[in-house]
């Protein structure tokens, strides 16, 4: 949790809340222990006046009252004054009083010891009142003062479970028809209670946004607590949509950069073929230009290849459309592997894949669609990366539960320190283009292989170059592929 320059945590700051039970019981044990001390004392003392003793009730008064509240004072003051009758006062030992200057001084005692309870905590409410109020002021103001995406929901529901000694705070959404969702806390939340229980509430749940509220578990606020929590609680909610809004700004910057790299990939990768078709078009669409046999199947083969090499531009655009918008799913069911990968492998000129699967190879889990995408991804990347004369390699072995298909290639490789580079969409080897490519391919191939639950992983060839390794699990025994 990141820390507030200046800032002073709440858990410092006096409680406006009714004294601990703590004081309280200290100050009635103070009471227990300084009474009779001090009975002793007047009464073993024949040189102190009646006045003196009931002065020295007085100071156990003002102590007390200053421990425990005013609920201590005042038994302090009639605990006193009944001492004080019954072991000074003459006759000792009983309740009545012979001397009319006595009653008055006894009188005297106990309405000044009341006074002095009351205004004993009076002033400690009025100190820890000033005290808390000039600290919430400071605490707010540094919380106002924080960036929306800077400020943490978790540093206030913090200072609200220390301020208020909670067990618990979370800051939860409610929206009509959907179960709450909480989407910051601190401290251990409560488990929900059984079916024939009776639910324990929260100490307060507040409003904290348009769809927030703070729920905050632990002991019973009082009114005077509620304004400040009710501040923090606002400040709780403005931190989680500030949260939001800046993530959804590093969405938006993402989606923008993305865009950007679109219109670059367009712009630059599809001039390619769109030039090749025109410039094929327009030379069969010559009426003073008379084309051979051979020229005429020249200029419709570069049709032909220009067309392909568009649509499989296209169709990577669209799938990694769908990968970024999470729109991809995965129908999985027993396939062979070798059908697929041959059936990928149909269109690709002899002699350009040395293609080596084994006859034992057991059914795979996998979505055959995406796994024939990632094939014939795979496969064109390393055809694009390896010399003309060098086939490119296919493998598939068994390895304990799961297949792994590797694709290698005896090009100039991949330094280990770009591997994560590799699938990131848009991304080049060294920036550079090979033959018009939008840098798409194996981004496609780890987001199919992601929604399969397959792991696509590089490595280095064996003599130089890289090999992509699709690791697929193996279905159960008895399983059919259909």
């Amino acid at each position: 949790m990141t820390s507030m320059a200046g800032y002073t945590p709440m858990s410092a700051a006096p409680r406006l809340t009714r004294l601990s039970r703590t004081r309280r019981v200290s100050a009635v044990v103070v009471l227990l222990v300084a009474l009779p001390v001090l009975t002793a004392v007047a009464g073993g003392s024949s040189e102190l006046s009646l006045g003196s003793d009931l002065l020295l009730y007085v100071l156990l008064v003002v102590v007390v009252a200053s421990v425990g509240g005013i609920g201590p004072g005042v038994l302090a003051a009639l605990a006193s004054a009944l001492t004080a009758n019954w072991f000074l006062i003459p006759p000792r030992h009983t309740l009545a009083i012979e001397s009319r200057d006595a009653v008055l001084e006894l009188v005297v005692f106990l309405a000044v010891s009341l006074i002095v309870s009351v205004t004993v905590e009076l002033a400690a409410r009025e100190r820890a009142t000033a005290g808390r109020t000039a600290l919430e002021a400071r605490v707010l103001a540094d919380v106002s003062a924080r960036a929306p995406g800077d400020l943490q929901p978790a540093e206030v529901l913090d200072e609200v479970r220390r301020a208020f000694s909670m067990t618990a705070v979370a800051l939860v959404r409610s929206r009509p028809g959907r179960a709450d969702e909480v989407v910051a806390s601190v401290g251990a939340l409560p488990e929900a209670p059984a079916a024939d229980a009776v639910p324990e509430g929260p100490a307060a749940r507040l409003k904290a946004g348009d769809e927030l509220e703070l729920v905050a578990h632990g002991p019973v606020l009082f009114a005077e607590d509620r304004g400040l929590l009710q501040r923090l609680a606002a400040a709780a909610g403005r931190a989680w949509e500030g949260q939001r809004l800046a993530a959804h700004a590093v969405e938006l910057a993402e989606t923008d950069r993305m865009r950007a790299a679109l219109l670059a990939a367009v712009g630059h990768d599809l001039r390619t073929p769109l030039a090749g078709l025109k410039a094929a078009v327009s030379s069969l669409r010559q009426d003073d230009v008379e084309f051979s046999p051979d020229e005429r199947s020249a200029l419709l083969e570069s049709i032909e290849e220009s067309t392909d090499h568009l649509t499989d531009i296209i169709a990577n655009l669209l799938d990694i459309s769908r990968i970024e918008a999470g729109a991809v799913s995965a129908l999985l069911a027993p396939v062979a592997l070798d059908e697929v990968v041959a059936r990928t492998l149909l269109h690709v000129p002899v002699g350009q894949v040395d293609l080596d699967l084994s006859d034992s190879l057991p059914l795979v889990r996998a979505d055959a669609g995406l796994l024939d995408r990632v094939v014939a991804n795979l496969v064109d990347n390393a055809r694009r990366h390896t010399p003309q004369d060098v086939p490119v390699e296919v493998r598939a072995r068994l390895v304990g539960d799961h297949v792994d298909l590797q694709v290698r290639d005896h090009g100039p490789g991949v330094p280990r320190e770009k591997w994560d580079n590799l699938f990131v969409p848009f991304q080049r080897l060294d920036d550079k283009g090979v033959g018009g490519h939008t840098g798409l391919g194996l981004a496609i191939a780890r987001g199919f292989c992601d929604a399969m639950d397959a792991r696509l992983t590089p490595s280095q060839t064996p003599g130089g170059g890289l090999t992509m390794t699709v690791r697929l699990p193996v279905e159960p025994v008895g399983v059919q592929a259909p």
